[in-house]
């Protein structure tokens, strides 16, 4: 693992739905267009980059002009394959203006469960790394479950970033959220919460702190956030929690800067 963030190399990070969708449902262009300038960017610095994308079912409730997230699997499902196709059209018309190549990526838990799935996705990424090429991932939404069954958070993307960090050996995740990092309440209800600035080990006390989700375009929260950590301080990573409004914020992590949340243990 690297000494410092300036040092990563191999960096997987990960976007939810409130990046790349406006709070009125409506694509967000201008942040997706910044992320592809961002991302390109670190490829040219000599980066690795793996780029986890939410927002499959919030570009495709866009697409179809549908103002509810639909309550069946298959509704869900459906909508999500249209939302896919959409949101990686609009990626490679951006990461093409900046002369960067992309490939998507779906993945299903088997890459988990099955060493044979694994060492195929494994074999797959570490290729196109070495063809300069940004993965984009998602979970597969039009056969996967998991994701869309709301009584289990297990495969939403906060936690597919991680199982993709692992896989890849990953100096760092940085996960862009709709919050400014993990605080002690919430910050909206609680003006005297305050930004945890690092975070070395977590307990049962900052999962209490952790808050729901009622977003109707994605599926995680903060309990989702801190399993994730969890689950990267579990193997001696990295990450760090931010907020995904001004996607050139990772230039500020990479670069050191104090914002957000970072998760890494005291010895790390």
């Amino acid at each position: 693992m690297c000494k410092t963030i300036k040092d990563a190399k191999r960096i997987v990070i990960k976007v939810g739905t409130t990046t790349l969708i406006y709070p009125n449902g409506n694509i967000n262009l201008s942040s997706i267009d910044e992320l592809a300038f961002v991302l390109t960017d670190l490829q040219n610095r000599g980066k690795e980059v793996i780029l986890v994308s939410s927002g499959a079912i919030g570009v495709g409730l866009n697409q179809l002009q549908l103002t509810q997230r639909p309550v069946s699997i298959p509704e869900q499902q459906a909508v999500a394959a249209v939302g896919q196709a959409e949101l990686m059209d609009i990626y490679s018309q951006r990461f093409q203006v900046y002369s960067q190549q992309i490939a998507q990526v779906l993945l299903t838990r088997d890459i988990v469960e099955y060493p044979e799935s694994r060492n195929n996705v494994v074999n797959t990424l570490e290729e196109l790394l070495a063809m300069g090429i940004i993965p984009i991932i998602n979970e597969n939404d039009t056969v996967a479950v998991d994701e869309l069954d709301h009584l289990t958070k297990f495969g939403d993307n906060d936690r597919l970033s991680t199982i993709v960090s692992e896989l890849m050996r990953a100096e760092l995740l940085i996960m862009l959220s709709n919050i400014d990092g993990f605080y002690s309440d919430n910050p909206l209800k609680n003006s005297q919460a305050k930004l945890h600035q690092r975070i070395t080990k977590i307990d049962d006390e900052l999962m209490e702190q952790a808050g729901a989700s009622n977003d109707r375009f994605g599926t995680g929260g903060m309990v989702s956030k801190l399993k994730a950590a969890k689950q990267v301080l579990d193997v001696n990573g990295s990450m760090v929690l931010a907020n995904g409004k001004r996607p050139r914020i990772i230039f500020d992590i990479l670069n050191g800067a104090k914002v957000g949340t970072l998760f890494k243990g005291e010895s790390s």
